[in-house]
């Protein structure tokens, strides 16, 4: 077996996208560095993987930490594969999400003179998250030190992912992602369960009984809880609520779901009502939001509002638009901007999300709105346009793989003279915004971090139809 190549004592250079760091070798060209490293750190790698204009290598030691560091905040920080930068300093991060949203638009979209706007950064940097989803596991990832403690262990837990490892569990005691009493409900059903119903679920054969615990914490105080179970068994199912509802009275809206499936997504499951509200209350500038337990919504609230300001702000409605929302989903923004415009169309794939944003608009009182539910290129035909009118401005947030080329010809056809583009992945915004480009110049972009401690950032663009 060829001896693996090493770099001892170099610098680490910057960051790079997805999370990683770089190393520029004089010689070899890039290296794509894994693990929680900064810029600045002096470092020994192995390279793991070899390709023709990079390579991919991981830390074995570090000689000296970076000036950019600070100490992190989480006791899980080793082992957690979320909040990866909270050992960098916050203002580092910004900086660096500010320069990946740039060197997408120019080096993907082929932006000239771009005129981007500072980022918007978060007051708070946990506890900021409104939604998390919890693993139970009967085979938990033990430490070293309880590995040499030779001690019977449990090996149940509930908590998060080893990151790579979809087989194996960290037991969390304390997450400082989600307000209270998110981490109290987790450990009190995880300490209730080892004792009353320790069947954990199998990840590797698929077979057990408890199986993924999601906590929703609205900013209006309302608590939704979701426990996911493997087998359709009443009478075990009814014990958990039962100590959920008891335990937990402020717990607003209590759900199940029976999923037999061999993953954990439940979008083509059915909850169960078991206790409560059937949804949760979100509130934005005046606006309420119901979100149910399939609903989608920001996961930072008080990010998403100061992104859709952005977003709004970027639409210069003066009242007398037709505003064409697109990836609509529950109809938050087309809610939010409506009252600023003559009247939103909302077009969204998912037939359920469509029922919420009619029910938003009815519980606001916003009465200039209209939904669809369909194929974005099959919805929006021609005779769509011509029944129902070509917009003067274009709103889009699509999910992170961006827009196909028919809905990018879908926007094209409908040439509105504004685009207002929301993007969770500036690197398929920038991919889609080259598409525009014989059409629509960038006017401004604006990124939002709505997750601090990670490599996420959210992007939006303004384009404007050439003259």
């Amino acid at each position: 077996m060829p001896k693996k190549k090493v770099y001892e004592a170099v610098t680490i250079t910057d960051f790079a996208s997805e999370g990683k760091c770089i190393y520029k070798s004089e010689t070899d060209g890039i290296i794509f560095v894994e693990g929680k490293v900064a810029p600045g750190d002096v470092v020994d790698l192995e390279v793991y993987r070899k390709k023709k204009s990079y390579q991919e290598a991981r830390v074995t030691r570090i000689h000296e930490f970076s000036a950019l560091r600070t100490t992190p905040f989480c006791e899980h920080f080793e082992i957690c594969g979320g909040c990866r930068w909270q050992n960098i300093r916050y203002e580092e991060q910004l900086r660096f999400k500010e320069q990946q949203v740039r060197d997408h638009l120019e080096r993907i979209g082929k932006v000239q003179d771009l005129h981007m706007l500072p980022i918007v950064a978060a007051d708070r940097q946990q506890y900021y998250r409104n939604k998390l989803e919890f693993t139970f596991s009967d085979s938990r990832w033990l430490t070293s030190d309880e590995i040499r403690s030779g001690e019977a262990l449990s090996r149940n837990a509930l908590g998060f992912h080893i990151p790579k490892r979809f087989d194996k569990v960290f037991a969390v005691r304390k997450c400082q992602l989600q307000p209270d009493p998110s981490n109290e409900i987790r450990n009190e059903l995880h300490a209730w369960a080892e004792k009353e119903d320790p069947d954990y679920y199998d990840l590797r054969n698929n077979k057990g009984f408890l199986r993924n615990l999601i906590i929703r914490t609205a900013n209006t105080g309302e608590i939704m809880v979701i426990v996911q179970v493997a087998q359709p068994d009443e009478n075990r199912t009814s014990r958990v609520m039962e100590f959920l509802r008891q335990k937990f009275p402020e717990i607003t809206s209590l759900y199940y779901i029976v999923n037999q499936k061999g993953n954990d997504s439940y979008q083509d499951q059915v909850p169960v009502h078991y206790h409560g509200a059937r949804a949760i209350r979100e509130e934005m500038e005046g606006l309420t939001f119901m979100v149910g337990p399939k609903s989608f919504y920001q996961t930072n609230s008080d990010q998403a509002y100061r992104l859709y300001e952005v977003a709004r702000s970027f639409a210069e409605l003066t009242g007398n638009e037709l505003v064409y929302d697109l990836y609509t989903g529950t109809g938050t923004i087309a809610n939010f901007v409506a009252k600023f415009a003559n009247k939103v169309i909302g077009v969204e794939y998912v037939e359920e999300a469509v029922a919420d944003a009619r029910v938003n608009s009815q519980i606001n009182n916003v009465f200039n709105t209209r939904f669809w539910a369909g194929d974005m290129k099959e919805v929006l035909t021609g005779a769509f346009l011509d029944q129902h009118g070509r917009p003067d401005v274009m709103i889009t947030d699509p999910p992170r793989a961006g827009m196909d080329a028919p809905v990018i010809d879908v926007m094209l056809n409908a040439a509105p003279e504004r685009i207002v583009y929301v993007s969770c992945n500036s690197a398929t915004q920038a991919r889609d915004i080259q598409m525009l480009s014989g059409m629509y110049r960038v006017e401004k972009v604006q990124p939002v971090d709505m997750f601090p401690n990670t490599h996420h950032v959210e992007s939006v663009a303004l384009l404007k139809k050439y003259d």
